[in-house]
């Protein structure tokens, strides 16, 4: 019972204007020390002034030379290079490649009416360039140019030269992605979708 007493006892003045002294100033350091935190973290969320995300990356004249190599019984293999411009990890640069095909609009919605929802033409200056990315795990797929068909090492999944799914665990054909011709140099955009999945949803641009 004394001790319950005891931490009823407001203490003498002197107590009292000591524990208003010490809860006031563990206050205002834990303020002080919030906005010593806080400063640097908003300004690492903002991108350095003259950086950009620009999604298009350009071809070369070597590189545009391969994807007119391409015809619409034997796709290619153009290589690029991705230029990424980020305001968090500055620039950086990374070598990919896109299978070309020659195609028109009208072969392209007769074989793959499965991408009717894709928000950019999927046919540009007579091709479509598809992901190097089998849809179904994100393997690295093969054009077998015997059998006339795409095809995927890890689990067999197999597509047609304008990516119509044929066999294997994969739940939708291939990924088309953006191509253009913009102030006189050929660009590609880099897509990734998700993987394992029959819609197309994106997981990242450029």
């Amino acid at each position: 019972m004394a001790h319950a007493e005891a931490y009823k006892d407001p203490g003498t003045p002197e107590e009292q204007s000591r524990r208003t002294f010490m809860a006031n100033a563990v206050i205002a350091l834990g303020g002080v020390i919030g906005i010593s935190l806080a400063i640097p973290l908003v300004t690492s969320l903002v991108p350095a002034s003259g950086t950009s995300n620009d999604a298009w990356s350009g071809l070369t004249p070597q590189e545009v030379d391969q994807l007119k190599k391409a015809t619409d019984n034997t796709p290619v293999k153009v290589t690029f290079n991705l230029h990424e411009v980020n305001g968090y990890f500055g620039a950086s640069d990374s070598e990919q490649f896109v299978w070309a095909v020659r195609a028109t609009e009208e072969e392209m919605k007769k074989e793959r009416p499965d991408l009717k929802d894709i928000p950019y033409p999927v046919v540009n200056m007579g091709f479509v360039v598809f992901s190097p990315l089998c849809p179904h795990l994100g393997c690295r797929y093969a054009y077998n140019a015997n059998a006339k068909q795409f095809q995927c090492p890890c689990h067999g999944s197999t597509y047609s030269t304008l990516g119509v799914h044929e066999a294997g665990p994969a739940l939708r054909g291939l990924d088309p992605l953006p191509l253009r011709e913009y102030q006189g140099k050929v660009q590609v955009s880099w897509i990734l979708y998700a993987a394992n999945m029959p819609a197309h949803i994106v997981i990242q641009v450029g």
